[in-house]
C-alpha cells in the first residue's frame, strides 16, 4: 500500500537537495550513463557563463568542445570509471569562450554498474590568465634607449635610474597614470646584474583578495579545498626582480605580509609549516602621491620606508611639454610600421593645441591620440585637426577654434583689442560658426546641435554672415 508519509518524507528531502545544491558556492554538474547533464547548478552555470537550458538534456559533446588530445573529465570518469582529484582541465563553452576549473570527478555506481558521473569544480580561469600574462612578461624587456625624451625633467629622472641600477636596493616609482612607470622598472633590471635572471610584473589592482595573496606566495597542496603545490611570483622571480605594480592597491593585510617577505628574505606559502628563502630585488610603483596613501590609509608607513630605499618621481606630460614634437614623431613612425601608412607629420596648429592641453592621461594619452587620429586618414600624409578624435576634439575644441588675431601667444601685426566689442564678438562669431559648419561637411541641422541654436537661427546667421 502506498505510503502517504513516505511521499512527504521524500518531498522533504527533495527540497533539502535542491537548496543545498542551489546555494553551495562550488560548481556540481552531473551526467547520466549516455553523457546528457541531469545536473548543474547555478554556481557551473556561473563558472562556464552558460544558462542551464544551454546544457541540461544535452549531450555533454555537443555543448562542450576541448582541445585536441584531450578528454572531458567527466566523460572518462563515465566511460573508464575513472576518478580525478584536483586535476586542471581547460575547455571552451558553446560561445568559443575559454573555462580553467580545478576539477573532482567521480563515476556513479549503482549495482557495480556506472550509471553516470558527478564533477565537483572550482573555477580559476582568471588566476590562469593571470599566470600566462604573467610569464609573457617575462621575455618583455625595455631599456633606458627605449624612453622617449630630450627635455631637462625626462634627463634628470632617466639618470637618477641608472644610478639605482648598481645595486639590488627596492625602489619605489612613483607617477601618475600613463607616465611610463614600468618603462622604468624594466630599465632598471635590464641594466643590472640581475638582467638574466627572472623580471616579473604583476598589477596588484587587477586581482581580487581571495586571489593574490596565493599568487604571490605559492600554495600549498590541501592547504584548502582544491589547492596544488604552486610556487607564487616571489619564488618565479629568485635571483631576479620583480615589479609590484600600484602597491596601494593592496589590502593593508597582505602589506604586513609583503614587509615580512621584505624584511626577512624569505616566505611561507598558504598552507606551509616551512620558509623559503629568497633573493629578489623588489621594484613598486604608486601613482599617487605616497604620503596622501599613508594618511589616508592606503598604504603602510613602514612598508614605504622599506621600499622607498631609492623614490624615482616620473615627470607628467605637463611639465616636459618640450617633448611632445618626439614623441609624436615616434608614435606616427610606430603606426606607419603597423598600418603600412606613409604619414609624414602633424599639422603645425596641431602641434600648439598640443602644446595648450594638460595631458591628464599622459604619455600613453598621446600615444592613443596619434593612434586614434592614424586610424581616420585615409590618403593625407598629415595628421590635421578633423583627423583628431572626437573625443580630443571635444576637450579641446575651444582653443582650435579660437583664430590667430585672439592669441596672445601669436606674433601677429593685427591688434584684436583696439576696436569696439560688439564689433570683435561678431567677427569672431563668423569664425567659430564657419569652423563649425566645415566640421559637420556643412550640414545645418548637426552644426545648429552642436553651437546650441534653432536650424532656423543658424540659417539667420549664415545670410548675415554670407
Amino acid at each position: 500500500m502506498f505510503d502517504y508519509k513516505d511521499l512527504q518524507q521524500l518531498k522533504k528531502f527533495a527540497n533539502f537537495y535542491q537548496q543545498v545544491i542551489n546555494e553551495v558556492d562550488i560548481g556540481i554538474h552531473v551526467i547520466d550513463e549516455t553523457g546528457k547533464t541531469v545536473i548543474y547548478n547555478p554556481k557551473m552555470m556561473e563558472i562556464e557563463a552558460m544558462h542551464i537550458e544551454d546544457v541540461i538534456n544535452k549531450n555533454l559533446r555537443d555543448v562542450f568542445m576541448f582541445y585536441e588530445g584531450q578528454e572531458s573529465t567527466l566523460l572518462q570518469a563515465l566511460y573508464e570509471g575513472k576518478t580525478t582529484k584536483n586535476k586542471k582541465q581547460t575547455y571552451f563553452n558553446n560561445k568559443g569562450q575559454e573555462i580553467t576549473t580545478l576539477n573532482n570527478t567521480h563515476p556513479i555506481y549503482e549495482n557495480e554498474k556506472i550509471i553516470g558521473a558527478i564533477e565537483i569544480a572550482k573555477d580559476i580561469t582568471k588566476l590562469e590568465k593571470l599566470i600566462r600574462e604573467t610569464r609573457a612578461t617575462k621575455e618583455t624587456f625595455h631599456t633606458f634607449d627605449s624612453i622617449i625624451g630630450e627635455s631637462n625633467p625626462i634627463k634628470e629622472i632617466i639618470e637618477q635610474a641608472k644610478r639605482a641600477t648598481r645595486t639590488s636596493s627596492s625602489v619605489l616609482i612613483i607617477g601618475e597614470t600613463g607616465t611610463g612607470k614600468e618603462l622604468f622598472a624594466q630599465s632598471i633590471h635590464h641594466n643590472s646584474e640581475r638582467h638574466d635572471k627572472p623580471f616579473i610584473s604583476q598589477n596588484c589592482a587587477a586581482l581580487p583578495e581571495s586571489l593574490i595573496e596565493g599568487l604571490l606566495f605559492g600554495t600549498k597542496k590541501g592547504a584548502f579545498t582544491g589547492a596544488t603545490e604552486r610556487p607564487g611570483l616571489f619564488e618565479q622571480a629568485n635571483e631576479g626582480t620583480i615589479l609590484l605594480d600600484e602597491i596601494n592597491s593592496l589590502s593593508i593585510g597582505l602589506q604586513a605580509k609583503l614587509l615580512r617577505v621584505i624584511q626577512e628574505k624569505s616566505l611561507r606559502r598558504i598552507g606551509d609549516t616551512k620558509d623559503t628563502p629568497i633573493d629578489v630585488r623588489i621594484l613598486a610603483t604608486i601613482n599617487e602621491d605616497p604620503l596622501i596613501a599613508i594618511e589616508e590609509g592606503r598604504l603602510r608607513q613602514d612598508l614605504y620606508y622599506r621600499l622607498s630605499v631609492v623614490s624615482l618621481q616620473i615627470p607628467p606630460l605637463r611639465k616636459r611639454k618640450a617633448d611632445i614634437p618626439l614623441l609624436v614623431n615616434t608614435f606616427i613612425q610606430k603606426c606607419n610600421r603597423n598600418f603600412q601608412m606613409e604619414v609624414r607629420k602633424i599639422d603645425e596648429e596641431i602641434l600648439h593645441l598640443f602644446y595648450d592641453y594638460d595631458w591628464p592621461g599622459n604619455v600613453r594619452e598621446l600615444e592613443h591620440v596619434i593612434e586614434g587620429a592614424m586610424n581616420l586618414i585615409v590618403d593625407e600624409d598629415r595628421i590635421d585637426f578633423t583627423h583628431l578624435p572626437n573625443h580630443f576634439r571635444n576637450k579641446t575644441q575651444f582653443k582650435a577654434d579660437i583664430p590667430e588675431m585672439f592669441q596672445t601667444n601669436k606674433k601677429t601685426d593685427y591688434k584684436p583689442f583696439t576696436r569696439p566689442l560688439k564689433q570683435q564678438l561678431e567677427e569672431f562669431e563668423e569664425y567659430y560658426i564657419q569652423k563649425v559648419l566645415e566640421q559637420h561637411n556643412y550640414n545645418v541641422t548637426q552644426a545648429a546641435k552642436q553651437l546650441g541654436l534653432s536650424r532656423q537661427s543658424l540659417q539667420y546667421r549664415m545670410k548675415k554672415f554670407q
